[in-house]
């Protein structure tokens, strides 16, 4: 599924860019279209798997109503819907699942993306749509690599210490990324260090994103599945939209770099959450090289009490 996701991301924005470049009106006119009628497609594939999974209809401890049947109450359903709202985020933020789930949330608060502000900001330095449609492409099969890469790592060291792999990854090319809009290079450089950060960047994000999953799918139990995606959706949406505030603030092309280094302590804080996560389910984050490693017993050895050792 991630690679059909992926494969319409690489066809897409190519598609659109050659169409562009013979006329704007009609790529706006096909855009339109192609997003009006996959509405009815996605409601479509949505409702077929609701109806088709029976533990996605089965609900966990239905809510109760907490008030007297003769206390006023001005909207009871608004009220409901609250507590059941609560409820979901007691749960969600509870839940075994927490960490890896909001680490990956975290990773939408990023404008370092071949998204509208990182376009806006290419176009404002030079690059044609054609060109980005391009580099987009590029990013793109980046990102399917990562669809064959992730199951061969998972298979052989794991989901959870896949997903810190990639996620490592991930962080030392956005860092890199935002880093060269600091720096004093001369603006080819800077804009050629970013597109290179943020290209190589989309291997750890979807190699990350497809551990996390994994995670999340074996940890959240059937009957709490639609309460954890709902709100871990909504956390997902928050943070994009305080990454589409940040480039409103810091609007000027001279200021993108604010909200590029804004995006890279986004993901070196969801790599440290993640690795609290590690942390706690295997008690180490790496293992140590076999060739540091004594044979028969350990380096250090406790000593009984009042033991006494003759040093030679």
């Amino acid at each position: 599924m991630r690679r059909i996701d992926l494969f319409c991301k690489l066809v897409g924005p190519l598609s659109i860019a050659l169409i562009a470049g013979f006329s704007t009106s009609v790529a706006i006119l096909v855009t339109f279209g192609m997003t009006a009628v996959s509405v009815f497609v996605e409601y479509y594939a949505i409702a077929r798997v609701y109806y088709e999974v029976e533990d996605l209809q089965l609900r966990s401890d239905p809510l109760q109503d907490l008030q007297p049947t003769d206390s006023p109450v001005a909207s009871p359903g608004v009220s409901r819907h609250a507590r059941q709202t609560f409820r979901s985020c007691i749960l969600y933020i509870q839940h075994p699942a927490f960490l890896p789930s909001f680490s990956l949330s975290l990773l939408y608060l990023t404008v370092l993306t071949f998204g509208g502000q990182q376009i806006a900001y290419l176009l404002s330095v030079g690059l044609s749509s054609i060109s980005i449609g391009l580099l987009r492409t590029l990013s793109t099969i980046f990102e399917l690599s990562s669809t064959w890469l992730a199951p061969k790592a998972m298979h052989k060291i794991g989901a959870i210490r896949c997903g810190i792999w990639f996620l490592n990854w991930q962080i030392v090319w956005v860092v890199i990324a935002a880093t060269m809009l600091w720096i004093e290079v001369p603006p080819q450089y800077a804009v050629l260090g970013l597109l290179a950060g943020t290209i190589a960047s989309r291997v750890g994000l979807w190699g990350f994103d497809l551990s996390a999953q994994v995670i999340i799918q074996e940890a959240v139990e059937s009957d709490q599945r639609g309460s954890f995606s709902a709100m871990e959706a909504s956390v997902q949406s928050t943070f994009e939209l305080l990454s589409f505030a940040s480039t409103a603030i810091f609007a000027r092309p001279d200021q993108f770099k604010i909200p590029a280094a804004i995006s890279a302590a986004a993901v070196v804080l969801a790599g440290l959450m993640y690795a609290f996560f590690v942390r706690q389910r295997r008690g180490h984050l790496f293992h140590a090289s076999k060739c540091m490693q004594r044979k028969g017993r350990p380096t250090w050895q406790p000593l009984a009490q009042n033991e006494e050792v003759e040093l030679s």
